[in-house]
Order: structure tokens, then sequence, then C-alpha cells
């Protein structure tokens, strides 16, 4: 990235505008929540701030617990892609990913990082956690995309 940044969930909620967001949420393993209220960031905002140069073609997203997840760059360029932080109007409780994590909605939900820690831009992809396990490097829940 042009800018290299760390922010703070206090700085976030500060310098980006707050945005809310009713999103489903759908589960490798069949089940799907729908009309979820989250609130949080829109990372395009935070994309802006950081800059990443024209190269960049994947994201890594690093958590907490030493889990990470890759998402392809042209995923993440929509308004409803969130680092989010509220849960239907509350603080995401830790046990649904809090107290921050992303929210990709076109994916499934092993792709929305929990307790997110750090955003790596890169031109080169690097499988994940679950990806390296044997789960589809991309995660579509309409086109059923799994398992590799």
């Amino acid at each position: 990235v042009k800018n290299k940044k760390a922010f703070t969930l206090e700085e976030i909620k500060k310098k980006f505008p707050k945005v809310e967001r009713t999103l489903d949420f759908h589960c490798v393993t069949r089940w799907s929540r729908y009309d979820i209220k989250w609130g949080g960031a829109l990372l395009t905002d935070i994309i802006r701030e950081v800059i990443p140069e024209d190269s960049v073609k994947y994201a890594i997203f690093y958590s907490y617990d030493k889990y990470a997840t890759n998402i392809p760059f042209k995923e993440l360029l929509t308004d409803n892609v969130l680092i989010a932080y509220e849960l239907d109007g509350g603080d995401i409780p830790p046990e649904h990913g809090g107290p921050v994590r992303m929210i990709i909605p076109t994916l499934y939900g092993w792709k929305s990082a929990k307790f997110v820690t750090a955003i790596e831009f890169r031109d080169e992809d690097e499988p994940g956690f679950w990806e390296v396990r044997g789960y589809h490097n991309h995660g579509d829940p309409w086109l059923e995309e799994r398992y590799s």
C-alpha cells in the first residue's frame, strides 16, 4: 500500500463513518442466517485511506487466534463489506467474532475472519487456514464452492 496504517478499534470508530447493513450469513456446513444487522466501517473507506498499489489482487485477513483467510481484492470493493464491530445494535460478543470481524456477505462465513488484527494487500494469493485444509479457495455460497 502507499499509506501503511495501523488503527485501533476506537480510531476506526472515530475516523470512519459508521454504516449499518442488514446482511445474510452462509455457513459452509449448510446453514444460513438471514437479515442480520451489522454495524461498522466500510472496508472501501479504509482501502481509500491506505491506497493499495495497482498490482494488488488479494487481501489476507489475520486474526488474534493465528487464523488467516485470503480474499480476491475485487470481492472487497462493494458497499456491503464491513469491518464490523456491532451486531444487532450492540458490541459483537466474542463467540461471534468480537470485538471486530469482517463481514463479506458474498462469500461463505469462513471468509469473514473473526477477531481481525491485520489486513495485508498482496499481488499473489496465499491460501489461508481452511483453504490449505481442502476448503475452496474462493467460497461463493451460490456456486456451492465449499471444498476444493
